[in-house]
């Protein structure tokens, strides 16, 4: 029997210091880029978006990729081409760690949905208090200081 494999797994991460770096111009251009490097690697970018200060991200991951390194490849090569790009934005960088949730197929279109409205997520709810809405809502032990 050949391997069938769906892996859908929302990631999440914030820019170094989560300071607000991605400008809505640079959105525009830094999202098709992330797909970019999801299809080079063998993912799939169900969908991208974001805000000044974060990336959301729903990818199909391959049987292949674990999910460590599928994020290292996101962010390492996204990095690389920020710098390479806008070399005025020489403080750019991301922030160390990231968040990578489990979805099943009937949760595609409500975390598209949770993407494409980031900006209006956010007037309501802050970065730090969207993630920890995450992990209890995955049932996942953290402390406070986790999420500075």
């Amino acid at each position: 029997m050949h391997s069938f494999v769906s892996c859908l797994i929302h990631c999440v991460w914030a820019t170094k210091e989560r300071r607000p770096f991605l400008k809505p111009e640079l959105q525009e251009r830094l999202w098709p880029y992330l797909g970019g490097i999801a299809r080079e690697n063998g993912m799939k970018a169900l969908g991208v978006g974001g805000v000044a200060d974060h990336v959301h991200m729903l990818i199909s991951l391959p049987s292949t990729l674990a999910i460590a390194k599928a994020v290292q490849l996101l962010k390492g090569n996204s990095s690389k081409w920020m710098h390479d790009t806008f070399p005025d934005e020489s403080d750019f960088g991301w922030q160390e760690g990231y968040g990578a949730f489990s979805i099943g197929i009937s949760g595609v279109d409500d975390t598209l949905a949770y993407i494409r409205n980031q900006a209006a997520h956010h007037r309501k709810l802050t970065f730090r208090d969207e993630v920890a809405v995450f992990l209890q809502k995955h049932g996942m032990e953290y402390d406070e200081r986790m999420l500075a």
